[in-house]
């Protein structure tokens, strides 16, 4: 009888831990790495320019009507600035005086194109009291980058 009771025992301790023991829990998934937003890749602008050209006139396309390097003290300046690409871009054309070694600012401006290929943007700069006879020079540049200049003279 002894081992009736040791077996009636031993077979509930059996149970009871099996029954109190650790419940199985789903295996945890393979750990995922949480994906990172890929970043918005920056659109750097395609636009070169390919031809600074100076004059007294203007066309309608924003071409040189009448080229000169060489301007009158009360004549308007203008710039025709080719550019190649496609992209957003800020174009400034940079004008400034120069006289004994000293650059003076004469006037600075920017104009943001959108080409979708070739294209010409216009500036100009005028005077009505007239310009003081010397040398100047236009600066053009994209993004704030140097594209070309374009010296030229009053008389």
């Amino acid at each position: 009888m002894n081992k009736n009771i040791t077996l009636s025992i031993l077979a509930a301790s059996v149970l009871t831990f099996s029954a109190c023991g650790k419940k199985d829990e789903a295996p945890n998934p393979i750990p995922t790495s949480i994906p990172t937003p890929t970043p918005t890749p920056t659109i750097t602008s395609g636009v070169t320019v390919s031809t600074i050209a100076l004059g007294s006139a203007i066309a309608v396309d924003k071409k040189i009507a009448k080229a000169t390097e060489s301007f009158g003290a009360k004549d308007t300046i203008y710039a025709s600035v080719d550019t190649t690409g496609a992209g957003s871009a800020t174009l400034k054309a940079r004008w400034t005086y120069r006289k004994n070694g000293q650059e003076s600012l004469v006037k600075e401006e920017t104009q943001t194109i959108v080409p979708t290929g070739p294209a010409s943007s216009e500036f100009h700069v005028s005077k009505p009291d007239g310009w003081p006879p010397g040398d100047y020079q236009v600066e053009i540049f994209v993004a704030d980058k140097p594209a070309g200049n374009k010296p030229f003279t009053v008389k």
